[in-house]
């Protein structure tokens, strides 16, 4: 396992401007991730109730960040991703977890599910992810040394 390869991503994660308007938690290992946020308002549709695009972003990140940690050396891409939300959550928290289950030369296929604070499933995705042009090592985040909250409540 490469700690630091884990490490980095973790950093290059909470480091991206979009995240701070979510504040999540992260562990990163190998062929899996995890991502905790707290639910806040801010997130509820008009029905009260958060939104479907919060279960699609802490999918795809679980399920990214999965494929991801398998490699070292290049920025990966979502190439399409399918979301299921299977049932409305509103306050607590929402923890996705993903893991890869399927790999080739060209293309990495990761699962995740999101639970509610009770650990039951309120959502499910899969998605294909591909190697990009860009090396993590010029990626924003991957090798500064930043403060993160890598540890789960």
């Amino acid at each position: 396992m490469n700690t630091n390869h884990f490490s980095n991503l973790q950093q290059m994660y909470l480091s991206a401007p979009f995240n701070q308007l979510f504040q999540p938690t992260i562990i990163v290992s190998q062929g899996s991730s995890e991502i905790s946020i707290e639910l806040k308002s801010d997130y509820h549709h008009a029905a009260q109730a958060v939104h479907g695009s919060v279960y699609f972003k802490l999918l795809d990140d679980a399920a990214y960040f999965a494929a991801n940690s398998l490699e070292p050396e290049y920025f990966m891409l979502t190439t399409s991703f399918t979301t299921y939300l299977t049932r409305p959550v509103s306050k607590g928290q929402m923890r996705a977890v993903g893991k890869v289950v399927n790999q080739n030369r060209s293309q990495m296929i990761a699962e995740s599910v999101v639970f509610n604070s009770a650990g039951k499933e309120i959502g499910r995705g899969n998605g294909i992810f591909v190697r990009s042009k860009n090396l993590l090592s010029d990626v924003q985040g991957y090798n500064k040394d930043i403060s993160i909250r890598s540890s789960l409540s």
